[in-house]
Parts: C-alpha cells; structure tokens; sequence
C-alpha cells in the first residue's frame, strides 16, 4: 500500500482525519493480466490506485484496441466521464502486467468530498494533476513525430518497454510494428 499511500500523501495537505478516513475506504484487489477494470460505454463507479503492475487505457477502434495511455505503481484508474457526470466512460482499462489495486467507490468518494473540504481539494488536485497529463498525451500526439514519443516512453516507463507486447506500444504510437521496429532500431 506504500505507493498508493504516498500518492495519497502527496498530492494535497490531508488532516490525519481525512487521511484515515480515505484509507479506510480503500479496497486491496489482487487483479490478474488481462482482467478489465473499467469497461467502455459503462457507467463506472470505482476509483482505482495502482499500487503495482501495469494498466491501459484503450479506445476500441474496429474493435481492436488502441492504446491511449499506460499506468503504473502510483497512478490512479478512472473513467472521468463516470467520475465527473455519472455517465458511462468511452474507455476501456485493463491490466497488462498482475496488479494489485485499490479501489474506492466514486459515489463515496464524492460524499467524503461534502464533508470534508479538505479532500474536496484533494480531489481537485488530483484532477488537476490528470489534465495535465492529458493535456501533455494531446500535445505530444499532435506535435511530436512517433520517434520523439517513443523517446518520451522510453526515458518515462523503461520497464514498460521490456516487459508490454510491441503491438500495444505501436497502437500507443500510432505506428505499425514494422515501422515501431525501424524507430527501435534507429533508437538504439
């Protein structure tokens, strides 16, 4: 629970109260590779911090999946349609690598949020914190070449790298794997 603790921890001034308060909220799940956590054009209701493995987000393109973005020991797992407007999400989330997580109803999430001011900030800042990251996957897609993302993913998740199916990080990059393996090779 180290790392989904810190995260916690880290993002906004929490009095002991809430602190407690949401950690004991959380759910620890033991979540094996392929299983999918948040399902595309589904109202969702959970909240996840991943505390070890690796996560997914995925858009179903013709039915296969393209990869929008990657999660790891410390990130958190959501569907903020669901999150923000109850509505269902248009992405899926699934595990790549065995994972354990921890998971709070959002709905509870949001009545801590009326109660305590405290982690109403903190669930701003963790928004906050997300559309940045958004904002930064937006930019690099529309204004780097496949070679600088692939950089990017490389200096920002190494292990990522050895460890997921070059497919998946093509359709991250929007590439074929042939032309990931030319990037690769010119990389090296």
């Amino acid at each position: 629970m180290h790392h989904t603790l810190s995260r916690i921890r880290s993002t906004s001034a929490l009095s002991e109260n809430s602190f407690a308060l949401l950690s004991d909220e959380l759910e620890r799940l033991e979540v094996k590779k392929g299983t999918i956590i948040i399902r595309e054009e589904k109202f969702e209701d959970a909240f996840y911090f991943l505390e070890s493995g690796v996560a997914r987000a995925s858009i179903l393109i013709n039915g296969k999946p393209i990869a929008i973005w990657f999660g790891i020991s410390g990130d958190i797992c959501l569907s903020f349609n669901s999150y923000v407007y109850q509505k269902p999400g248009y992405e899926r989330i699934d595990i790549l690598q065995d994972a354990v997580v921890y998971r709070i109803k959002s709905s509870r999430l949001h009545e801590l949020y009326l109660k305590h001011a405290d982690l109403a900030n903190w669930g701003r800042k963790i928004a906050e914190h997300e559309l940045i990251k958004t904002e930064e996957r937006f930019i690099s897609r529309q204004f780097k070449t496949a070679t600088e993302r692939y950089k990017a993913l490389l200096f920002q998740y190494p292990e990522l790298i050895k460890n997921i199916p070059l497919g998946i990080i093509a359709s991250y990059l929007g590439v074929t794997q042939v032309t990931l393996s030319r990037i690769r090779a010119s990389v090296k």
